[in-house]
């Protein structure tokens, strides 16, 4: 039961090419850095990667742009990269956005192991084209498939080995959602504790959905966008 490994290189030692990975977090809130800087280091290709959002330039899953790492994107909102829009523009990168919403539920269907949903969202849209429509009480809507990847990046708060996990906050976002989706799911904790430590009324993602996890390091925790307001005289 216990599912702890020593570090990133050694949990994502059996991705390959062309794997397909969610990534949690929002903006660059409650990211994998470990992750994202071991597949780096793996040099890994032809990755699709879902996620909220693509980073910026330097951080995030911006750093697997920068080295040509990431084949498509499926993400809701990449606005604050422009090296990801650099790369879609000139052919090198494919993506895909969806609403953020629809996002979110359709991993939800993938992890309740539903066959979709059907959302008024994007109906009359490029979004709709190709998809099945449905009216329902008078109301048009787009039928929405799930979404799974092979792999789910996770950071978390704090983590037992048995892979019971806490997340702190905003860093919640996307992550617990993400744990449902995946066949492989990795996460990355700040403080890892023994069996027994968490309140089980408090965890968040129970540990029959972790495969493994390790202790990140070196946080950086950026934030993405800093706006202060003056202080009153």
């Amino acid at each position: 039961m216990n599912k702890v490994v020593a570090n990133a290189d050694e949990a994502i030692r059996n991705l390959e090419d062309g794997a397909s990975i969610m990534m949690g977090g929002f903006g660059l809130c409650g990211i994998p850095e470990n992750l994202i800087a071991a597949v780096r280091r793996k040099g890994l290709r032809g990755l699709t990667v879902l996620s909220n959002n693509a980073g910026v330039e330097d951080f995030g899953i911006g750093l697997l742009l920068q080295t040509r790492q990431v084949k498509k994107m499926i993400a809701t909102y990449v606005g604050e990269n422009k090296l990801f829009e650099q790369q879609v523009l000139s052919g090198e990168l494919e993506v895909e956005l969806i609403p953020q919403g629809t996002f979110a539920e359709r991993m939800r269907a993938g992890g309740a192991g539903l066959g979709g949903f059907f959302t008024p969202t994007g109906y009359g849209t490029l979004m709709a084209e190709g998809k099945e429509a449905r009216e329902i009480d008078g109301k048009m809507y787009v039928l929405e498939k799930p979404l799974r990847a092979q792999y789910a990046f996770i950071k978390a708060w704090k983590g037992d080995r048995w892979g019971n996990l806490v997340y702190r906050k905003t860093a919640r976002n996307f992550n617990p959602v993400m744990a449902t989706a995946a066949d492989t799911v990795i996460a990355e904790v700040e403080q890892l504790l023994e069996v027994g430590e968490l309140e089980p009324d408090f965890i968040h993602t129970p540990g029959v959905y972790v495969d493994a996890l390790f202790q990140g390091t070196n946080y950086e925790k950026r934030i993405e966008r800093r706006t202060v307001r003056q202080r009153a005289a």
